[in-house]
C-alpha cells in the first residue's frame, strides 16, 4: 500500500513538470529500509496426524501417530525454538489416568531420537544385519512386535539442532547445547506436552540411551524440583552419569579397571583367548573381581609396582584381554579404549567396535595406535536413515521443508558441560557428573524406580562403570534396592541384535507395568 501511494505521489509531480531527481528516488530507499525492519513471520507449530494399527502379542493394537512440533519460549515470552517429536498414543484409550506415558530420546550428546525409536521401541522398525554391515538400499521396515505400544503411550524427542527441531527468533542452535540448557528446554517441551494433552495424572516414565541417560537423570530431577513432575520410573539404556568414569585422562586409573570386564568379553566374543572359558556370565564375574582387586592395587602403586608384580599382572591380563604380555608390559598396563579397538584384532587386519564390539570392519592403518573409527556406526547408519525419510514421509505423511539431522552440527565440539547440582560439590571442578541428581531425585521422590539396561559388548559405556556409579550413590538401603540392573549379550545400541530386542522390550515393558501405579 505504501508504495502504490509513493507512486501516485510521483506521478502527480510529473505531470505538474516539478518533480526533481532526487524526489524520484527517494521511495526506493525507503522501501528498502521498510523492509529490512520487517518482523520476521512468527515460528508455527506444526501437526500432522495418522492412523494406524498393530497387533502385538495377539491383540491389535489402534493407534495415532503424531508428527509435531512444540514452540518454547523465553521468560520474556519470546520465541527460541521448535521441538520436533514423534508421537504414538493408543487410540481405544478412555481413562489416560491409566494408561502410562514415556519420553524418549537418544544422547551424543546432539543425536535424534531416530535410533531408539526405529531400532527399539517404536511400532515400526528398520531391519539390520546382525554385528554386521547392512548394505545398501531398499531397505527393509516391518512392524515391530516389540514396541513397547503394548504397554504405553510413546513421545520421542529431537533436541534442538537435531531431526527438524531448530532455534527460532533471536535464539541459536548453539544456545540450548549444554547439559542444564538441554534439561531446561526439554522439560518446557514435556511440561507443555502433559498439558496440552491432559497426561498430567498419567503414569509417566524417561527413556534415555547413552548421554541420555545423563539427560535422564538431570530431567527427571528438574521436572520434579522445578515443575513439581514426579517420574513413576527412569529407564537408563548404556549409562553413564559421571564423565570421569570413562575418561582415559592422565593419571586417572579407575577408567582402566572399570573397562577391563568390557574387554574381556570382547575378547571372548571374537575367540582371541586360549583357553575360552565356556561361560561368559562366569568368565565375566571372575574378570570383575580381578579388576577390583589385584588390577586395581597394581595400578594405585604406579611407579612403585616392582617389576615381578608388574609382569604377573600383565600375564593375568594377557588371559583376560587376549592382548600379548609384551604389548602390556610396553603400555604399562594401561590400554586406553581407542588402543584397545586397534590392537585387539590388528593381525586380522580389523578394527573393532566401540558402541558395540562384535562389529568389526577392515582398518584404516595397520600401523596405527588408534582405531579409527567405529564399525558399528558406519554398519547401520545408512540404514537407518534411508528407512526413516521413507517411513515419515510415506507412512506419516510428514515433509518439512528442511532437513532431517540425525546428528547435530558441532553440538559435540560446543557442548557445554558445566552443571549446577544443589548442595553438592567440594574442591576444583571435576568431570560432569549428575549422581548426585539421581541421588536427590530418588530422596524427594521415594516412590521413584530406576531400571538400568547393560550390553557386554558395550565399549562406549562399560557395565562395570555402571555397576560402579549406582553402587557409590551414597543412598539409604531402601532406595538402593529401587535400582535394577539387566544385562544383554549386545552392545551399546542393544537392540540391533533381535534376540536381545525381544529381552529388552519384555524387560521394560515389565518394569512398566509394576510401576505404573501407586507403590506401597
Amino acid at each position: 500500500m505504501k508504495k502504490a501511494l509513493c507512486i501516485i505521489a510521483i506521478l502527480a509531480f510529473c505531470a505538474l513538470g516539478s518533480v526533481p531527481r532526487a524526489a524520484a528516488q527517494d521511495p526506493e530507499p525507503h522501501r528498502k529500509a521498510a523492509e529490512a525492519k520487517a518482523p520476521e513471520p512468527a515460528p508455527k507449530e506444526v501437526t500432522v496426524v495418522t492412523e494406524h494399527s498393530i497387533r502385538i502379542d495377539g491383540q491389535t493394537i489402534p493407534y495415532k501417530a503424531t508428527a509435531g512440533s512444540i514452540l518454547l519460549k523465553n521468560d520474556k515470552g519470546e520465541p527460541t525454538a521448535l521441538i520436533y517429536y514423534w508421537a504414538y498414543t493408543r487410540s481405544d484409550v478412555t481413562d489416560f489416568a491409566k494408561r502410562p506415558i514415556a519420553f524418549l530420546y537418544n544422547g551424543g550428546p546432539g543425536s535424534s531420537s531416530i535410533w531408539i525409536q526405529m531400532g527399539a521401541y517404536g511400532p515400526r522398525r528398520v531391519v539390520t544385519a546382525n554385528a554386521a554391515p547392512t548394505g545398501g538400499a531398499p531397505y527393509q521396515l516391518v512392524d515391530n512386535q516389540y514396541s513397547l505400544l503394548a504397554k504405553t503411550d510413546m513421545v520421542f524427542i529431537d533436541p534442538v539442532g537435531t531431526g527438524f527441531s531448530h532455534a527460532v527468533g533471536k535464539a541459536k542452535d548453539r544456545n540450548f547445547w549444554g547439559v542444564d540448557e538441554d534439561v531446561r528446554s526439554l522439560a518446557q517441551f514435556v511440561t507443555k506436552y502433559v498439558t496440552r494433552n491432559d497426561r498430567w495424572n498419567s503414569p509417566k516414565f524417561l527413556i534415555g540411551e547413552s548421554y541420555g541417560t545423563f539427560r535422564s537423570v538431570a530431567l527427571g530431577n528438574y521436572l520434579q524440583a522445578h515443575d513439581n513432575m514426579y517420574m513413576n520410573g527412569i529407564v537408563l539404556m548404556s549409562s553413564v552419569l559421571d564423565l570421569g568414569t570413562i575418561s582415559f585422562h592422565p593419571g586417572n586409573d579407575l577408567p582402566y579397571v572399570l573397562y577391563l570386564p568390557s574387554y574381556a568379553a570382547t575378547a571372548w566374543y571374537h575367540k582371541v583367548l586360549n583357553p575360552r572359558p565356556a561361560n561368559l556370565p562366569a568368565f565375566l564375574q571372575q574378570v570383575r573381581q580381578y579388576a577390583a582387586t589385584t588390577y586395581a592395587n597394581a595400578l594405585m602403586q604406579g611407579a612403585n609396582l616392582s617389576a615381578t608384580e608388574k609382569e604377573a599382572v600383565a600375564k593375568q591380563l594377557s588371559q583376560y584381554t587376549g592382548l600379548s604380555v609384551d604389548y602390556l608390559m610396553s603400555a604399562d598396563l594401561r590400554v586406553s579404549l581407542p588402543q584397545f579397538m586397534a590392537e585387539l584384532q590388528r593381525s586380522r587386519g580389523l578394527v573393532t567396535g566401540r558402541l558395540d564390539s562384535r562389529f568389526s570392519g577392515a582398518t584404516y592403518d595397520p600401523l596405527s595406535e588408534y582405531g579409527g573409527y567405529d564399525p558399528q556406526s558406519t554398519a547401520i547408519t545408512g540404514a537407518f536413515t534411508g528407512a526413516f525419510h521413507a517411513y515419515i514421509t510415506q507412512e506419516l505423511k510428514f515433509n518439512p521443508d528442511r532437513p532431517y539431522m540425525v546428528a547435530a552440527d558441532g553440538a559435540g565440539r560446543y557442548w557445554d558441560w558445566k552443571h549446577q547440582v544443589r548442595g553438592e560439590g567440594y574442591g576444583f571442578p571435576g568431570a560432569p557428573n549428575v549422581e548426585p541428581d539421581l541421588k536427590e531425585a530418588l530422596i524427594t521422590n521415594p516412590h521413584l524406580y530406576v531400571q538400568v539396561e547393560n550390553g557386554y559388548y558395550d565399549m562406549a559405556t562399560p557395565f562395570f562403570e555402571t555397576e560402579y556409579t549406582m553402587s557409590h550413590l551414597d543412598l539409604p538401603a531402601s532406595l538402593q534396592s529401587h535400582i535394577g540392573l539387566k544385562y544383554y549379550e549386545s552392545g551399546h545400541m542393544m537392540y540391533v541384535r533381535v534376540p536381545t530386542l525381544a529381552e529388552l522390550s519384555a524387560n521394560v515393558g515389565a518394569f512398566i507395568t509394576a510401576h505404573e501405579g501407586p507403590q506401597p
